[in-house]
């Protein structure tokens, strides 16, 4: 009877359901981007190799990104103490041109102290090599692949032209380097630094540098992390406003799922008056009408997870052929909760049409035109 009563009215069932998965599909990518966007910024920077993270007096794990307030001269007091290894100072810049990045201002010279490949890994270059003048920027492949640019093309970046001089594998930091000096004077901080990256002579040490630096005459203010403290740090509840974002998508989402049901079932009620009055005379019981209702409900919400799933699937796939840039994390446990959340929308619509048939006089069902 269930399938009977959707396949009967099959525009209406399909909208209802086509709904549903306009609410799975919404969740699941909104918070996919925003969950790949935390993932793929931690993952970077824990590319980078570095052991404590040293920031400015007052910063957060967030900061640090929109200037250079600190002296380089930092990094020399940091490369005193007993069990750091190397220090490389890093010009961090956020830019919202076209896109949301950061780019950094990195010192790539093998004579200097300060040099970036001091720091874990070396970059390892696909394509070109390190910077030849100030006006030279490093890209990482994923961002050579969305902007179909090769060594030797150009990139603009605050208002100057910058040559691609080499492309490397991504995983270390930003997506964009250019020369540290050349940042420091296009955003007015010569001489400055946002944070320090400090490799430990072994990395059980990190928790021991991180209080030497502590005791530090000047440093007893900075902000100092091991690179497992700011692994811990990068989550949904930990980012600013972010968990309020996905409550109002979820929350729009299910007020979607909910307003369509309860629309497609108080007509299908209206229509069938009749009908229920004839199942009431034959002796259907309150309970009975209400589950058929509800079980349509449920077909429907279950054919919309369904549906939702796949399109939310291939949309991903879409995006991120389309914009490699981009990182979206396709998790279980979300898919589990996004169901259950339309499941419930659903069941919620359809309540009070179903409560509504279920109270239905048989005799006024059955004299209804």
């Amino acid at each position: 009877m269930v399938f009977a009563n959707l396949f009967h009215r099959p525009l209406r069932s399909l909208i209802s359901v086509v709904a549903i998965a306009v609410e799975v599909t919404l969740i699941l990518l909104v918070v996919g981007l925003c969950m790949g966007f935390i993932d793929d910024s931690a993952q970077r920077q824990k590319g980078i190799g570095f052991d404590v993270m040293v920031s400015p007096p007052g910063s957060s794990f967030l900061t640090g990104i929109t200037g250079a307030p600190v002296s380089m001269k930092v990094a020399d007091k940091l490369r005193e103490l007993p069990h750091v290894a190397a220090v490389t100072p890093i010009v961090m810049h956020m830019v919202t041109s076209g896109r949301l990045e950061v780019i950094d201002g990195i010192d790539l010279n093998p004579s200097s102290p300060n040099d970036f490949d001091r720091i874990g890994r070396p970059f390892q270059y696909l394509a070109g090599g390190p910077f030849n003048g100030p006006d030279d920027m490093i890209i990482d492949d994923i961002m050579a692949k969305q902007s179909h640019i090769k060594v030797g093309d150009t990139m603009e970046l605050l208002s100057t032209k910058f040559r691609v001089c080499g492309i490397v594998e991504h995983g270390k930091g930003a997506r964009r380097y250019v020369p540290i000096a050349t940042l420091q004077n296009l955003i007015g901080s010569e001489g400055k630094a946002s944070m320090f990256y400090v490799q430990a002579d072994n990395s059980a040490n990190a928790d021991l540098i991180t209080s030497e630096i502590k005791q530090v005459p000047g440093m007893e203010q900075y902000v100092v992390r091991s690179i497992a403290e700011y692994s811990t740090l990068m989550t949904p509840a930990n980012m600013p406003g972010l968990n309020i974002f996905f409550n109002v998508v979820i929350g729009v989402s299910v007020v979607i799922g909910f307003l369509v049901i309860f629309q497609s079932m108080y007509t299908a009620v209206m229509e069938r008056t009749r009908e229920i009055g004839i199942l009431k005379s034959l002796g259907a019981t309150k309970f009975y009408i209400v589950n058929v209702v509800l079980r349509e409900s449920f077909v429907l919400a279950v054919g919309g997870i369904a549906l939702g799933i796949g399109v939310s699937a291939l949309s991903r796939l879409a995006i991120l052929n389309s914009f490699p840039v981009l990182h979206i994390v396709w998790s279980n446990g979300w898919i589990l909760r996004t169901a259950v959340l339309a499941v419930v929308g659903a069941l919620l619509g359809a309540i009070y049409p179903a409560l509504k048939a279920a109270q239905k006089d048989p005799i006024d069902a059955l004299a209804y035109e």
